[in-house]
């Protein structure tokens, strides 16, 4: 918020500047969720710029990464606690707090390098950001999954998204949730199926998975029921 008020009404360049055409915008969820503390080492650049990883893996093991926005980095945590409590599965968690920006920066060092043969290409913020993060990667929002979609192309690893397609749905935020298949139980066993392809966790986990949290049932959820049923 603060880079947002002094970028837009603080000093600096001339009112004409093109950097000046921006507008800044705060995102206001239906859900009560409490705001931690702000850590003593936190990555100011990684908020502003749209990504930075807020909770490193806590075990060894097979390794994935959670990428997370809004509402749903709470639910990123929590998986990441289940995969290493009933899996032995190692997860960092990234908070992202813009994939468009992510997607802006990371377009205009294509169109950079497009335009420039023959000079060293700029790294796109979000790929330096995980450059040296391992394992598959499972994106989770409360948007459509087109969103994370928008910076699949620039990362390496295995990818996939996990959002709330579609419409006509409406009941508790947790059916909801395990109806579109974006809850923390979810992301869980998307994660598993996807060690499991890479022989990293046993090829059986995933059904597992499916069958011990009764991902089938919209009324097993538990996803988001903060502050009551609504």
């Amino acid at each position: 918020m603060r880079d947002g008020l002094n970028r837009m009404y603080g000093p600096g360049p001339a009112d004409n500047d093109p950097s000046r055409n921006v507008m800044y915008y705060i995102t206001v969820y239906n859900e009560p969720i409490s705001q931690p503390a702000a850590p003593a080492e936190i990555d100011v650049e990684g908020i502003i710029k749209g990504i930075y990883l807020l909770a490193p893996a806590k075990i060894d093991g097979p390794r994935t990464q959670i990428l997370a926005s809004g509402v749903s980095v709470p639910w990123a945590l929590e998986a990441q606690r289940v995969l290493a409590e009933d899996w032995g599965v190692s997860a960092d968690v990234w908070s992202v707090t813009s994939w468009s920006e992510l997607r802006r920066d990371a377009m205009a060092a294509e169109e950079e390098a497009f335009l420039n043969p023959g000079q060293p290409a700029r790294v796109p913020f979000v790929t330096e950001q995980l450059a040296g993060a391992t394992g598959p990667i499972v994106a989770v929002t409360d948007y459509m999954k087109a969103v994370p979609d928008q910076i699949r192309q620039f990362l390496p690893n295995e990818f996939a998204s996990l959002g709330a397609d579609g419409f006509g749905f409406s009941d508790t935020r947790a059916a909801a949730r395990r109806f579109f298949k974006n809850d923390v139980h979810s992301v869980v066993v998307r994660s598993l199926q996807m060690l499991a392809r890479r022989g990293e966790v046993d090829a059986q986990a995933p059904a597992q998975a499916i069958e011990k949290y009764r991902l089938h049932n919209v009324n097993a959820g538990t996803t988001g029921n903060a502050g009551g049923d609504s």
